[in-house]
């Protein structure tokens, strides 16, 4: 038997090997089916809004179609409406279709007028990204003239979802110098243009050419690239899909890879079309001879929410209080996290299963302690994860279809049969989040989560980790509105001795505040518990549950805005707090944050990478304190400091996602991560994102020989992009992921420095070259490299392909700091020619202390501009004036007397005044 459990386990590894997001997007025989387009709850209800979707995606297939060479396009398609809207006899009930794993978001814009569409990438080149955003009033077509036709803007958008390809414009540099010409950053240069500036006055602006910044050599600010509308060539898709004559992505033949723009720099140079090609989508393909087939649609509506838990209460529930922590993660999402309106059955199972409570509607504090009271509280018997799911679905059967239901498994056992109901699962359309309880949980859990788009979660005997409670806290509807769903802003956990305190403070900010329930649950015997609102009254009424060794306080109304301090004492037993609220308001977004990992499984030695976002809406919360908890099947506890700095994990700078590199792996199995986020004096919202990842703003355009302005992109100031401090105090639970291949201690060291991705250089005077980049780890993004190798090359390509031959700088007096630091080196040029014209281009790599290499960095460019000396302006001499006889009988002269004559009698005046 034991053989079978390990092909089964190293079956599921292999299916759920490198998943990124929970996209229930397939590729079928060349056709995209399940994907996903959610219309915000928030949009007001217009149903033209779903026609113009529609519209969309049929005429964007045949351009996805033609775009990559006859190999994709989109098949069928699921338009999420929210619960508000009215119902009509076609829109059904959600499957697995949730506003969680939805692709494309169609939200109102924030800030107002921004409608921008964009996609979220979190990866590297080549991953796939998270969500596609657009507005209501870019699908109906009032934004084309800006951002292009809404069927080709989606195509592109698609290329960074799907194949993870950056942008070939760059709005932060828009022209570069290249071969002592000045050129656009464009892809590919056989767009044709114009360069004009806007010069505005007194209400009328007119174009004109644009002025030389005799320090750069380069245009000066202001000015812009103006595309012909009458064009002939036909890429790229990724500069600008809104030129009528593009249809194609750049490939290697056509590629301008001296563009500084972030294709480039995150794609060591390549083409768009060769990373497509390098894509499992594409190798898994060949081009259809036929046509295909228009797209078709799916219109399913949000319902009520409809739960059932299933619940392991056999013998080995009783090891370690399993069954008693159980019990008060399970309170805790009875009392505070399941919505008001849901709809909650209970199971529970040993060898077979137990009907605890049919489904019960929960409008009340009545049935939610009705509820509580059906947890399990003795454990005995076998494991028989099918029986229990099985009676789930009959549960639910009873009162509603199992489609779009969700089931909540938790078990800490093995179970040889489990397999024997997938295919029951696949087929009920329910959701199953499932909760892997300490070592020996069956291995075959990831599998269900995987098939159905749910969580997947695991948490150690550990009970000061609090992994059970934090499990269950994560379980907030995956389809409600923003202001209804629970929110953790707090969880701690301490293995007390002597009557010592745990002491802390949680910060309620003015986005949260509604049903904000304090938690603290004990090992052994009840705590001393003080509480103080931001005032310094203290807080009474802790309701006290001696049996599940746990009390709790509901604050009612709105919570105080402030620091909320604590203080719990015990001695040799471990207490944890848990803090939950929701949105203070309707209309106010509260902050919040969401963690995951970048795959579900880890080989060794490939690091993990993990994320934590954290917008206030569409706003990035930055320059927060980020902090992740990584816990393996050891209970071994590993904390890394997130960083929002675009290096090493970090795809992109102040964008609110946090990222960190994780390779601390100690054992195979499961590991579970959570985050803590925190805003102080330093944190900030940003009211404008920069630079998203998404459609180029265009400009203008030269339509017959006249230039053709579009209104200015709304502008953004200092002021935005510091935005507005915020004080703040979150967790979010990372779900859990698998690692194998991890040899045992000790651990070799086979993880080299991360790839710098942030190198920038500049010139000074007419020798000096500037470099400036984050500095890499030891192992990744961690510790401290050994050395840096810089080489330069006057072809770009030469430094890519053949590195080790270009080249060397002397770098013997540069020593590598700590990862994460600012690094900066000067260099002059030497044994190469760099005189005025001249292009050079730069890479570093990081060497640590076992001699592995980082990957090249990102190659960066600097062209010798001297500019032409102005000769010295020579004053002109005036022609010297007659000799002027006062008396003379000149004609005129009479009025020069006058003059003097007056100019005399101002100045005696002005003397005398």
């Amino acid at each position: 038997m034991g053989s079978f459990k390990s092909s089964v386990f190293f079956l599921v590894l292999y299916l759920l090997e490198g998943a990124l997001s929970n996209s229930l997007i397939q590729l079928n025989n060349n056709g995209y089916e399940g994907i996903v387009i959610a219309i915000d709850p928030n949009v007001p209800e217009d149903e033209t809004l779903i026609q113009h979707i529609k519209d969309m995606v049929t005429q964007a297939s045949p351009y996805l179609f033609q775009a990559t060479e006859k190999r994709f396009y989109f098949k069928n398609v699921a338009i999420l409406i929210p619960e508000k809207w009215k119902t009509k006899p076609e829109y059904v009930r959600p499957k697995l279709e949730t506003y969680k794993n939805a692709d494309v978001l169609v939200a109102e814009p924030n800030p107002a007028g921004n409608d921008e569409p964009y996609t979220e990438q979190m990866g590297n080149c080549g991953e796939k990204g998270e969500r596609i955003h657009f507005t209501p009033d870019f699908l109906a077509g009032k934004k084309s003239d800006i951002y292009g036709p809404q069927e080709r803007v989606f195509v592109h958008e698609w290329a960074h979802l799907r194949w993870g390809v950056y942008d070939e414009y760059n709005n932060d540099k828009k022209f570069y110098l290249f071969n002592g010409r000045r050129e656009a950053v464009r892809c590919s240069t056989g767009i044709t243009g114009k360069y004009r500036v806007q010069h505005c006055q007194g209400g009328s602006c007119i174009p004109k050419p644009c002025k030389i910044d005799t320090a750069t050599g380069l245009y000066k600010e202001g000015c812009e690239f103006l595309p012909s509308r009458d064009q002939t060539e036909k890429a790229s898709i990724m500069f600008s899909p809104s030129i009528g004559s593009v249809v194609e992505f750049c490939t290697e033949k056509n590629h301008n890879k001296e563009a500084p723009n972030a294709q480039n720099e995150k794609c060591n140079l390549r083409s768009t079309w060769e990373v497509i090609k390098d894509s499992e989508d594409f190798k898994k393909t060949t081009p259809m001879t036929t046509q295909p087939p228009a797209p078709t649609f799916s219109l399913l509506q949000i319902g009520q929410r409809i739960v059932c838990l299933v619940l392991d209460k056999s013998g080995s529930m009783s090891n370690g209080d399993r069954l008693k922590r159980l019990n008060q993660a399970g309170k805790l999402f009875l009392l505070q996290i399941v919505e008001q309106g849901s709809w909650v059955g209970m199971v529970t199972f040993d060898s077979a299963a137990q009907v605890q409570s049919e489904l019960v509607q929960i409008n009340s504090a009545a049935e939610r302690d009705a509820l509580t009271k059906s947890l399990p509280t003795v454990a005995s018997g076998g494991t028989s994860i099918c029986s229990g799911l099985r009676s789930a679905f009959a549960v639910i059967r009873k009162k509603f279809s199992t489609d779009g239901s969700e089931i909540v498994l938790l078990t800490d056992g093995e179970d040889n049969t489990i397999s024997s109901c997938f295919n029951e699962v696949k087929q009920s359309g329910a959701v199953i989040h499932t909760v892997a309880l300490g070592p020996s949980a069956a291995k075959e859990l990831e599998e269900l989560s995987q098939m159905t788009g749910g969580m997947r979660t695991y948490a150690s005997d550990q009970a000061q980790n609090n992994g059970l409670i934090d499990a269950f806290g994560a379980l907030s509807s995956g389809n409600g509105a923003a202001s209804q769903r629970a929110i953790q802003l707090e969880s701690r956990g301490l293995t007390l001795q002597n009557n010592q305190w745990m002491n802390g403070t949680v910060l309620v900010d003015s986005t949260v505040g509604n049903d904000t329930l304090f938690l603290i649950t004990w090992t052994t015997k009840h705590p001393q518990i003080l509480l103080h609102d931001p005032s310094g009254k203290k807080q009474d009424g802790f309701v006290v549950d001696t049996n599940t060794k746990m009390a709790y306080l509901q604050i009612p109304g709105t919570a105080k805005v402030g620091t909320w301090s604590y203080s719990l004492q015990a001695s040799s037993q471990t207490l944890t707090l848990t803090v939950t609220s929701r949105a203070s308001s309707a209309t106010l977004p509260p902050i919040t944050v969401t963690s995951k990992m970048n795959k579900d499984t880890g080989k060794f030695p490939s690091p993990m990478a993990v994320y934590a976002k954290i917008h206030q809406g569409s706003s990035p919360i930055l320059r927060a304190t980020v902090t992740a908890v990584i816990e393996s099947v050891n209970g071994k506890t590993v904390t890394l400091e997130l960083l929002d700095n675009g290096a090493g994990a970090d795809a992109t700078k102040d964008d609110g996602i946090y990222s960190r590199y994780f390779t601390a792996y100690d054992t195979n199995g499961r590991y579970s991560m959570k985050v803590w986020a925190l805003g102080g004096i330093n944190a900030a919202r940003q009211r404008v994102t920069p630079q998203q990842n998404g459609a180029m703003y265009m400009p203008g355009w030269i339509e017959n020989g006249e230039i053709k302005w579009n209104p200015p992109r709304p502008e953004i100031s200092k002021n935005d992009l510091q935005g507005n401090q915020v004080c703040f105090s979150r967790t979010s639970s990372g779900g859990s992921f698998v690692a194998s291949g991890v040899p045992q201690a000790p651990i070799p060291d086979l993880f080299p420095p991360c790839q710098i991705t942030d190198l920038k250089a500049k010139i000074h005077g007419d020798k000096f070259i500037n470099l400036t980049w984050t500095a890499p780890g030891d192992d990744y993004d961690h510790g401290r490299a050994h050395k840096y190798i810089i080489r330069v090359s006057a072809s770009i390509l030469d430094l890519r392909d053949k590195f080790n031959e270009s080249l060397q700088v002397n770098t013997s007096d540069l020593f590598p700091k700590e990862a994460n630091s600012k690094e900066v080196f000067v260099f002059t040029p030497e044994n190469i020619p760099f005189e005025n014209g001249t292009d050079l281009f730069i890479a570093v790599q990081a060497v640590d202390k076992s001699n592995l290499k980082s990957e090249i960095s990102n190659i960066v460019g600097v062209a010798l501009f001297i500019p032409p000396q102005t000769p010295p302006e020579i004053p002109t001499p005036s022609p010297p004036c007659p000799d002027i006889n006062v008396n003379s009988t000149i004609p005129g002269l009479h009025i020069l007397k006058i003059m003097w004559k007056w100019l005399g009698e101002l100045q005696l005046s002005v003397a005398l005044g």
